[in-house]
């Protein structure tokens, strides 16, 4: 079978399976938690399918695992025990009795294209075992963008989760501590860079500019629709966080500007 089309199918059945359990617990937060993980079902099934193992589509089916294992797993983290994300409690509330349909569709079959998107580079190193080898030079290039990015990505992530679930009291609503000083958004930052450096790996196997739609594609998701947008609309009016805004560089990391 055609690996793309393998690939589609795979993550359709994953989203439904994710739906399903999703609608027992009512809570769409299931999406987020099995993220990551799909991503590692993609790039495992395509390099054991498909792959002649070698040691740069290894490389990239580590890589996605150990991002993918770490996503999933902290979001699961995070989530334990608590309600409904407030992008998906808002909209179970505006969707009403259409709230399945609505969810089936808006929620798991979106992410599920645009999870298929996101592996597109993956398919292509795992399927394919044409290497342009001038072009080699971009796998340690590729890694260190990658690996730069995960640091972030994780470092930011653990140092949001100590502050939420601090048991002393403090009257800082707002994390600026660490990286958050200089991002308001280093996670997603580490995120882009990830799927950037996995993008630089793809090149030498051609396809390029297939592979490209995967970083163009989280990218602005992040910055302009599900990310930096979103979360920066549920603190309007927040005047620490207005403050936080006017200081700190919205999403690459840059040093802070004098607050007033």
């Amino acid at each position: 079978m055609n690996p793309f089309l393998l690939s589609a199918f795979i993550i359709f059945g994953y989203m439904i399976l994710l739906f399903g359990i999703a609608t027992i617990k009512k809570n769409n937060g299931v999406a987020d938690i099995g993220w990551g993980l799909g991503a590692v079902i993609v790039a495992l099934v395509t390099y054991f399918v498909y792959s002649g193992g070698t040691k740069h589509q290894q490389l990239i089916t580590y890589l996605v695992f150990l991002w993918g294992m770490r996503l999933s797993a902290y979001i699961a983290l995070r989530s334990w025990g608590k309600p409904e994300d407030f992008r998906y409690a808002n909209w179970r509330k505006a969707w009403g009795e259409r709230v399945l349909v609505r969810s089936f569709f808006q929620v798991f079959m979106l992410q599920g294209a645009i999870l298929f998107i996101h592996t597109l580079p993956i398919i292509i190193i795992n399927a394919y075992s044409t290497i342009y080898g001038s072009y080699k030079w971009l796998y340690p290039l590729g890694t260190a963008v990658w690996l730069l990015g995960f640091l972030i990505e994780g470092v930011s992530d653990k140092q949001m989760y100590e502050f939420k679930n601090d048991p002393h009291p403090h009257k800082q609503k707002v994390m600026n501590k660490g990286l958050w000083k200089y991002s308001r958004h280093p996670n997603y930052f580490g995120e882009c860079l990830v799927w950037w450096g996995v993008f630089l790996i793809a090149i030498p196997s051609g396809y390029w500019y297939i592979s490209a739609l995967a970083p163009i594609t989280i990218t602005y998701l992040l910055l302009k629709v599900s990310g930096v947008t979103m979360l920066e609309k549920k603190y309007e009016g927040d005047d620490q966080y207005s403050e936080y805004k006017r200081t700190t560089s919205a999403f690459v990391p840059w040093l802070p500007k004098s607050a007033k």
